[in-house]
Formats: C-alpha cells, sequence, structure tokens
C-alpha cells in the first residue's frame, strides 16, 4: 500500500533524527536538539521515533553507542575508560553496567574472549543506500534492503542429511550446534543459518546447515563434527524487517521470505545468483527484526569463475 504524506513526513523527520545521532554520537544529544532536527516538538519527536524504529531516541543513542563501543574494544587497544569515554559515558563504572545490559557480560570479559555479539543495527527508513536499494513500507511497518559485500572467507558448520529448513534441522542434529558456534572466537560476524547451493553441499548431506564465518586465513581448532569450507567473495541483498514482539517470531519470518520471493532486484541493477553463496538466516531477535540475505550480482555479470 502507498505511504500516505504523512507518514512521509515523519520517516523524513526519523531519517534526519538519525542523521543528527550519527553525527554527533560522540557529543551529548538531547531531546530538544533531535526535535528541532525533526521539526517536531519534543514528545511526538520522540513518539514517531519510537513508533518507526522500536526504540526511544535514548535507547536507540544507547544502543548504537554500545555497538560501536565494542568494535573499538574488538579492533583497538584503548583502555576501557577511553572507550567509555569517548562515547560519552561519564564513567568506566556506568559504562560496564550499560554494557552488561546490553550484551550479557562486561566490557572486560568481551575483550578477553571477543564472543560473538548481537550488536544493534540500526535501521534505514527509505533513502536509498550507495547501491540505489530503497526500504519498502507498510503502514509505517518497514522492511529496508540493502547491498552488502562479503569477503572471501571460510565457514565453519555443522551439516545434516536432509534438513531443508531450521525445524528439520534441530530434529536432525539437535539444538546445541548454535552455543558451539558461539564459542568460536575468530567469527567474523554471529552464528547464522545457510541454505547452501549444490557446489557446496556434497552428496547426502542438507540443504540447511548452522554456521560461523571465519577468516580467509583461519586454522585453528574445528569442533567435533563440524567441518571448514572455503566461501567465495559475492554480494548479498539483506533484508531486515519491523522489530516484534518475541512470540510472533513466526510471523515475521514469514513476512520477509513472502517480500524475498515476489522482490525484483533487477529494477535496482541486480539479479538473483543463489549459486555465487549461501542464502543466510539471522537469528530472529524481536529487538532488530528478522533477518534474512539473499545472494546477488549486478545485471550482466558473470558467475563467479571456479565456483561452479
Amino acid at each position: 500500500m502507498p505511504t500516505t504524506e504523512r507518514e512521509t513526513t515523519q520517516i523524513s523527520a526519523v531519517e534526519r533524527m538519525q542523521r543528527y545521532i550519527e553525527e554527533h554520537l560522540f557529543e551529548p544529544i538531547t531531546l530538544k536538539a533531535l526535535a528541532k532536527e525533526g521539526g517536531f516538538s519534543p514528545w511526538h519527536a520522540s513518539r514517531i521515533f519510537k513508533n518507526l524504529l522500536g526504540k526511544t531516541p535514548f535507547e536507540y543513542i544507547r544502543s548504537l553507542r554500545l555497538a560501536r563501543a565494542a568494535q573499538v574494544l574488538r579492533e583497538s587497544n584503548k583502555t576501557i575508560l577511553d572507550v567509555a569515554l569517548d562515547f560519552v559515558f561519564d564513567s568506566h563504572e556506568g559504562f560496564t553496567r550499560a554494557f552488561a545490559r546490553e550484551f550479557g557480560l562486561r566490557p572486560s570479559e568481551y575483550r578477553a574472549s571477543l564472543p560473538p555479539l548481537r550488536p544493534f543495527i540500526p535501521r534505514r527508513l527509505s533513502q536509498p543506500n550507495k547501491q540505489g536499494v530503497h526500504n519498502m513500507s507498510t503502514h509505517l511497518q518497514p522492511i529496508f534492503v540493502q547491498v552488502i559485500e562479503r569477503p572471501h572467507r571460510k565457514a565453519i558448520v555443522k551439516r545434516a542429511q536432509q534438513a531443508s529448513h531450521y525445524f528439520e534441522y534441530c530434529a536432525e542434529v539437535g539444538s546445541e550446534v548454535w552455543n558451539v558456534l558461539g564459542q568460536i572466537k575468530e567469527a567474523l560476524y554471529e552464528p547464522v543459518g545457510m541454505w547452501l547451493p549444490d557446489v557446496l553441499r556434497p552428496q547426502g548431506t542438507s540443504k540447511y546447515v548452522q554456521g560461523v564465518e571465519v577468516p580467509l586465513e583461519f586454522s585453528g581448532p574445528v569442533p567435533e563434527s563440524f567441518e571448514v569450507m572455503e566461501l567465495p567473495a559475492c554480494q548479498l541483498m539483506v533484508f531486515q524487517g519491523p522489530p516484534f514482539q518475541d512470540d510472533d517470531f513466526e510471523q515475521a519470518i514469514l513476512a520477509v521470505e513472502k517480500l524475498i520471493e515476489r522482490y525484483e532486484p533487477a529494477q535496482y541493477g541486480f539479479q538473483w545468483a543463489d549459486e555465487d553463496g549461501p542464502r543466510i538466516q539471522l537469528e530472529p531477535w524481536g529487538y532488530r527484526g528478522y533477518i534474512e540475505a539473499r545472494p546477488v550480482r549486478a545485471l550482466g555479470k558473470p558467475a563467479l569463475a571456479g565456483f561452479r
């Protein structure tokens, strides 16, 4: 259904507030300043922000700062106090409490073991990204679509024999695979479900697996009954649905999957390229919406050399 003029105005206002937050992430941000940027009263600005993004402005700011802070902790040698002050936390203790509430462990524990986290992923509502892909919105329930690059890397996976989706997979191999994958320190991203193209499926193995992506140079220990395979560089079209109540996860998954089925990537210069790599399913957490990614390549671009 087409977006109304009122909805378009609200989406534009929230996008301006998001840009303001990005530009001032390392500075104190007030609701008054955000409201001025959005063109509404503070109360109304806060209300439409939460309606569209599922978080109040300050919940959004805190989650975004903590996600970026976790990245700094992972990739730099800065002290925890310096990271806390950089991201406008008043003290080491305040930052530690907020970090633990967000991720379930203290910053020092995270830095010591570098487990995969579930960081906050900010949503963009209507602007095209650099590849020209737009969001789709129905009654202020946006599904964000973007194209990302995946490097040449490896994946550690646990195969089943016949599974074609999550529930069949768990029936075959159990539910502990996810926990094992979450302990792999070298992981590039969080554990995922994968639908594998035929070229990555030895005879007698399942289409659906669970795994985690690791760097190409990975040579560490592999859990028993798991295996390592190479994944070539590719592009993924990512679909992210709106936040949902945890009990509604099946409906949230179905809504995104139905969109993918009828989506026409050619209108933005892409074609489906399912043979280029796995289709990926992230764990459906209500706070961020359901996320699924499908391989694409630019129209007219040949299939990946050597990956057939």
